[in-house]
Formats: structure tokens, sequence, C-alpha cells
């Protein structure tokens, strides 16, 4: 009887263990069989999908095609199965891998979490927080939280939030060092950047009354990799810096944390997205997961300060 499902079982397991014997233990197989059954594959569509030596084990671009899709078949395949099961009627449940870069993670998602399990009590969440760039794929993860544009277009997105950036810095360094009354007075003042995007380290400015936008060079003692970091640095009175308005809108609120420069303020806008991998038949955990996620993101929500 063909078993392809199962094939593909099989393969999934040895391609994300990077091992037969692990796929084995798994599947409660021998590693003799997985082999077997993979080179099955492999001879019944005439091409190779692991290349396999005595310590390494990679896929071959046409299985890592066979890997994206064949995922995509067993979630749906175990979706069916819920369906009818559950009488017709489909309830998200199951892991969710969830990935977030830190400042959202904490102002927005994590106090999200309560409400979202409460909902979907049979969804299991898996939650990264982390500001470096992911492979969705690679990382296993089902969704991505990310700001800026996609470089990937097998990717899609559903927009979440849209926040300007600003500049700021503590009462306790403008008292001590001044305000910038104007762009050029940025020159004697630390300014902090981020070392994973040089872009962001040319501050863009307006004028007053005019519609052309310009870009000056910053420098500082620090540079950073996250806008929780630098709002840390803000917040010590070490110095200004110009980050995701959602990362600061409650310090301001406080009082910890003052803007400037507003009048010169571009409004450039940091959009924020939820990634995820394309198809036309999402897993009901992750549609209600970024449904939920673009139902209460952005409304108008009381944040405490975080320490």
């Amino acid at each position: 009887m063909d078993n392809r499902a199962g094939e593909m079982e099989v393969f999934v397991s040895a391609a994300e263990l990077q091992s037969f014997s692990a796929a084995g233990r798994r599947l409660r197989l021998s590693p003799s069989a997985v082999s077997k059954l993979i080179t099955r594959i492999e001879d019944r569509l005439g091409t190779r999908l692991l290349v396999r030596s005595t310590r390494t084990m990679t896929l071959t671009p046409e299985g890592e095609v066979y890997l994206l899709r064949a995922r995509r078949i067993l979630a749906e395949i175990a979706e069916t199965e819920q369906i009818v099961a559950g009488g017709g009627k489909l309830m998200p449940r199951g892991l969710l891998r969830v990935n977030a870069s830190v400042g959202f993670g904490e102002r927005y998602l994590l106090p999200l979490v309560p409400a979202f399990l409460d909902l979907y009590p049979e969804v299991q969440l898996d939650i990264s927080l982390t500001d470096g760039i992911i492979g969705l794929i690679e990382e296993r993860t089902d969704i991505a939280i990310r700001s800026g544009a996609m470089d990937d277009s097998s990717l899609k997105a559903r927009k979440l939030l849209e926040s300007r950036r600003v500049i700021v810095a503590s009462p306790s360094y403008l008292e001590t060092h001044g305000i910038p009354e104007a762009p050029g007075d940025l020159a004697s003042h630390n300014c902090f950047s981020f070392n994973f995007r040089r872009s962001l380290n040319e501050w863009p400015f307006r004028n007053p009354g005019s519609t052309e936008i310009y870009r000056l060079p910053v420098s500082g003692n620090s540079s950073v990799n996250s806008g929780m970091i630098m709002r840390r640095l803000c917040l010590a009175g070490s110095g200004l810096g110009r980050v995701g308005q959602f990362h600061v809108q409650p310090d301001i609120d406080a009082g910890l944390l003052v803007p400037v420069l507003e009048d010169y303020n571009p409004e450039d806008i940091e959009l924020i997205h939820a990634v995820f991998a394309g198809h036309e038949h999402l897993a009901a955990r992750i549609r209600a997961f970024i449904d939920f996620l673009v139902e209460y993101v952005g409304k108008d929500q009381t944040w405490e300060p975080i320490p």
C-alpha cells in the first residue's frame, strides 16, 4: 500500500534531527528502515534530497522544497483529523512557536499571552525574544514579529503596528548637557547608534515648513543591537537615542524620558509585522494567534514603564 504521508513523516524527522538514528528513535524505527524509506522517496522522485556523510546530513535544494511541502501536508492531515474528531469544528491546538523582538515582546506580546491562552487553552506557546534575524524554516518558527521591510518574498506578513521614531533623553542628561535646539546641535551630544543597520545611524530631519528630508550622521560612545538596550541607556542619563515610539511612550508619559527636536521630526514610520510562511491553508493555531494580535495590538492600552 502506498503510504506517502508516512514516508513524509520519516523524511521530516530525519531532516529536522539530522540523524537517521534520532529519527528512528522518534518514530520507533530502526536507522536502516529510515534510510530505506528516504531512499525510496528519492528513487521515486529521481533526485537526491539529502546529502549524507559519516558526520553530517544536509538538504539539497530539492530536499528543502520537499521538506517545506511535506510539513505543510502533514499539518493539513492533522487538522483534517481534528475537524472530523471535533464534529466539523476546528479548534486551534498544538505547539505554536513565536519569535519576537525583545522590545515588542516585553511591551505587547507577553502581557497579551494570558488572554490568548484563556481563549485557546489547547494551544501551547513556545516564545523566544531576540533582536537577531532568524530563518522561520531553519528555526522551525511559526510566526516571527519584526520591524522593517521583508527580504524573503516567500513569506507573508500582516501589519500589527505603526510607530513613529523619536529622539529621547532623560531629564538628567538634558539638564547637564543642554537641550538641542536644532539638528546641528547634536554634534556636541552623545548619540547612541545601532550596530546592525547603518541607515539608522544617519538621523533624518525636516526643517519646519519644508517637505525636504535630509540626514545627519551622529556619533557617540555606545552602539547597540536592540531598541530596548538603547532605551535603558537613555534612562540611565548617558545620552540621546532615536528609537521607535512604542519602546518609550510609557517612559515619556511618566516623565522618565523627554522627546527632543520634535519640530524637525520627519514622521518616519517603523512598521511592525507578523511574518509567517505563506500558503493557502494556515494551521488554525497560527491563524488564531495572528488574528488575535491584529485585533489587540495597537489599541489604546495603559502600560506601566518596564523596569
